[in-house]
């Protein structure tokens, strides 16, 4: 079963955020708010955690995991961005966009396409996501909480504890954060493609 937590929207209680930070450590499962809509996530070595996604979602092998990230000093370590490309990024973000961005050797091969050897990677504009990221100290492995067959991604704690009761270890709710997704951005030819259009603006980088 789930555990429940009630999080304020602008001033998380930081004991609340110590015991969600905890159950990553212990290899556990969230499902949590961002800018953009809820996702899933686990700590970026927790193997079975990253097959439980890709089990909740019915995910491929092809499938871009995203690392949210705290800010650019975890960026870096994980994706290799050019001078040019990290100005680019750096005006658009914190914010909702997902960039598609070749891995650097910190990534697990698990994550990566297998063909691309990409993974996205984003800096949220949440107090809630940003005060777990700086309690946890490393990124999140996500994905966006859209379940198999439906077209719009979960939006209320309560009825995603209701639903994924049995999957996941841990529910925040922080109150309503939107059903839709970041727009994706993909860099990993040099130019940018819009793979898909959601809550950042897409002409920034058309």
């Amino acid at each position: 079963m789930a555990k429940y937590f009630d999080v304020h929207p602008d001033s998380p209680q930081p004991r609340l955020i110590s015991q969600v930070v905890e159950l990553l450590h212990a290899d556990g499962l969230i499902a949590y708010p961002t800018d953009s809509c809820y996702a899933l996530g686990c700590r970026l070595g927790n193997k079975e955690g990253i097959e439980r996604i890709r089990e909740i979602r019915s995910l491929g092998s092809d499938h871009h995991f995203t690392l949210v990230c705290r800010g650019f000093s975890q960026f870096g370590q994980f994706v290799h961005v050019s001078n040019a490309l990290f100005r680019s990024i750096k005006a658009a973000t914190p914010g909702g966009y997902t960039f598609i961005l070749p891995a650097t050797k910190e990534v697990p091969r698990r994550l990566l396409h297998p063909r691309k050897k990409t993974v996205g990677v984003r800096i949220p504009d949440h107090v809630v996501t940003q005060a777990l990221l700086a309690e946890l100290g490393e990124p999140l492995v996500s994905s966006t909480l859209l379940l198999p067959d439906e077209t719009e991604p979960l939006t209320q704690g309560w009825e995603i504890k209701e639903r994924l009761d049995h999957v996941v270890d841990a529910v925040i709710d922080s109150g309503e954060c939107g059903a839709t997704p970041t727009t994706v951005v993909d860099f990993s030819q040099g130019e940018p493609e819009i793979l898909r259009r959601g809550t950042g603006d897409s002409s920034l980088f058309e």
